[in-house]
């Protein structure tokens, strides 16, 4: 575990610009009317076909940005189950909580998938601030907004969170019962990460992160210059060097592959108060309604899924499913282990909804 500390502190180090790949990023937004970067994502909403829905909506007074997807044939005066979706950290809505939205949708689902507040398209300021109770109201706002659809069945309503997203969406399911069935992808549980570091590489470093985030509230609140952990930009060289899959392929992804300038890994420092003192696997027997979890069986971040899955004591028909062959970041956007996950969620919605 000891060789990680170099990337992690690598990557939980302060950068001076929040612009990445400025050009790759403008030429992505150009590609596609909605500014979408996955692959097969809608252009134009066509008659018979999967329709996408910009929407804003306020939350604790926050303007949220977020796309609704509807079903082919879409008939308002109708009934369909909806997903909501989470989506990573560092991740926006028209990365893979949309193609999966998408999918869904594609499927017969009527799907929501929003940026967090203080990310992406959404407002909030500081900008980029990462705090579980936030990231966890906004599942709970999609929830609000999209049973308030036309045509949405609120008795059939699931959720859906990946990565950090699935973390939160794990909290969020143990108290809101609007949820019938909950489900996660390469769930990443935040808090024991920003405290532990990845794979347990930080645990020595603990007391010293924190008076670096007490440090960084304080200037805040004095009145000076925001603090920011994470990674802004990276080299294609840095990338080689990274030893774990999830860093490795995870800024390939973001920084390279799938680019959008409203994406970054930015988080501010003071949010580590509330992250490391917070974990996604806390209360897992207040789960009762079905769970699915879903990783790739090469994942490096599969630990995490699986302490928490073992822990859902009263989860009811809950199941654990590996992707075999997939890595974290791989469940994002590689179509054959997309394709998989897509259909073993559509067998749980349709059985659980």
């Amino acid at each position: 575990m000891k060789k990680l500390a170099p990337i992690i502190a690598f990557a939980m180090s302060i950068v001076a610009t929040d612009v990445v790949n400025a050009q790759s990023k403008k030429q992505a937004n150009r590609q596609n009317p909605y500014t979408l970067v996955y692959e097969g994502a809608i252009t134009k909403n066509e008659k018979g076909k999967v329709n996408i829905h910009p929407v804003t909506y306020k939350l604790n007074g926050i303007n949220i940005a977020a796309n609704v997807y509807t079903p082919a044939n879409y008939d308002a005066s109708k009934k369909y189950p909806a997903v909501v979706v989470a989506h990573p950290n560092g991740g926006i809505k028209e990365q893979t909580s949309g193609l999966y939205a998408q999918r869904l949708a594609e499927a017969g689902y009527i799907t929501i998938t929003a940026d967090a507040a203080y990310q992406g398209a959404s407002g909030g300021e500081p900008r980029h601030t990462d705090k579980p109770a936030s990231r966890i109201e906004d599942i709970h706002g999609m929830a609000d907004f999209i049973t308030q659809y036309a045509g949405v069945d609120t008795n059939r309503l699931a959720v859906l969170g990946i990565c950090g997203g699935g973390g939160y969406t794990l909290k969020a399911a143990q108290s809101d019962k609007r949820f019938k069935a909950v489900a996660t992808l390469s769930m990443f549980n935040s808090g024991e990460v920003r405290r532990n570091g990845f794979q347990n590489s930080q645990l020595n470093t603990i007391q010293e992160r924190l008076e670096q985030a007490s440090d960084a509230r304080a200037q805040e609140v004095a009145g000076g210059k925001i603090i920011y952990a994470g990674v802004a930009s990276v080299t294609d060289e840095e990338i080689a060097k990274i030893p774990t899959d999830l860093y490795r392929e995870g800024y390939e992804y973001y920084y390279r592959t799938h680019v959008h300038p409203n994406s970054t890994f930015l988080y501010t420092m003071s949010s580590l108060l509330d992250l490391m003192t917070w974990d996604a696997s806390t209360n897992m027997d207040l789960i009762h309604q079905p769970l699915l979890m879903i990783a790739g069986s090469k994942a490096d971040t599969k630990y995490m899924t699986e302490e928490a899955f073992s822990k859902a004591t009263n989860a009811k028909d809950k199941e654990l499913f590996l992707i075999d062959g997939a890595t974290h970041i791989q469940t994002y956007w590689k179509p054959k282990y997309v394709s998989q996950a897509v259909n073993k969620l559509v067998r749980f919605y349709q059985i659980n909804l």
